[in-house]
């Protein structure tokens, strides 16, 4: 790994419940490194999704950064360092197994760089979560809204940004694609994030006002009072049975148009480009 300490995924990743209003806020809080979520941190950020979604004294659930961002993405130096390690136990960890529960598929192998490709669609992975949440989720977006944190406002059922964020995702700069282009795609409108995609350049809150992928626009200063608003008046609606089956029609809707299929799909694109560079290695060698 990189050997400097991560803190504790408990430190990255807060979670608040307020039983009266029946609101659960997450905090990512590590601003001084964007609120970049280690992998133990996008593991409790899935876990606490999912007691959330069950827990019936949580009805909506906030989610937000601590500091100036949302957030700038995930630990990509931890990241490459698990992928790169000659020690299997660090991916393993991702993949919640123990070293010494399997053998890990060997470097050069399709499955080895699959896995990860698919295990990113999947929500235990922290990355399309709030997907199969049950509840009403609303993102609080400020400052940058990019990679990791940018997957988490497409799923969120409602956005509300202040007015100087900025959105995207560097790995339309750097490697060409993310886990959850079809998505995007689907919630920007296919010219407008073809425009992303191609330029590379981040979208202003206006802009993504403009193509209905947020909610509400407002001033810095007013954006927690214009989340609390959002959030207490889907707290006072319909029973939260109801708001389960409507969850439940937005998630077939979802599905009819592709979402997951697109996880896999982009999952699978993701995987040709981890496992070329070994095939090169291997011809080179030959």
């Amino acid at each position: 790994m990189d050997g400097k300490p991560k803190p504790p995924a408990e430190e990255i990743v807060r979670y608040h419940k307020d039983a009266e209003t029946r609101i659960a806020t997450i905090t990512f809080d590590r601003p001084g490194q964007l609120n970049a979520p280690t992998i133990a941190a996008r593991l409790r950020y899935a876990d606490l999704l999912h007691r959330a979604s069950i827990d019936d004294e949580v009805k909506v659930l906030v989610v937000r950064g601590a500091g100036d961002d949302l957030g700038s993405g995930a630990d990509l130096v931890e990241e490459m360092a698990a992928q790169n390690s000659a020690d299997p136990k660090h991916r393993l960890a991702e993949y919640r197994i123990g070293d010494d529960e399997i053998s890990f598929p060997p470097e050069g192998s399709f499955r080895r760089g699959a896995t990860l490709g698919q295990w990113y669609a999947n929500p235990n992975s922290g990355i399309r979560g709030l997907q199969d949440f049950k509840k009403i989720s609303i993102l609080e977006a400020k400052g940058y809204c990019y990679g990791w944190h940018f997957y988490q406002a497409a799923d969120a059922d409602l956005v509300i940004s202040s007015d100087d964020a900025l959105f995207g995702h560097p790995s339309f700069r750097y490697y060409g694609w993310g886990p959850r282009m079809w998505w995007w795609a689907q919630t920007m409108g296919i010219r407008k994030f073809q425009e992303m995609v191609f330029t590379g350049r981040a979208f202003t809150a206006a802009e993504m006002y403009d193509c209905n992928f947020l909610n509400s626009v407002v001033p810095r200063a007013e954006l927690e009072a214009e989340v609390q608003k959002y959030a207490l008046a889907c707290a006072r609606n319909r029973p939260t049975d109801t708001v389960f089956m409507q969850k439940v029609f937005f998630e077939i809707m979802k599905q009819f148009q592709g979402e997951y299929m697109g996880s896999m799909l982009s999952g699978f694109f993701g995987v040709d480009g981890q496992c070329r560079p070994t095939r090169r290695r291997r011809l080179h060698a030959r």
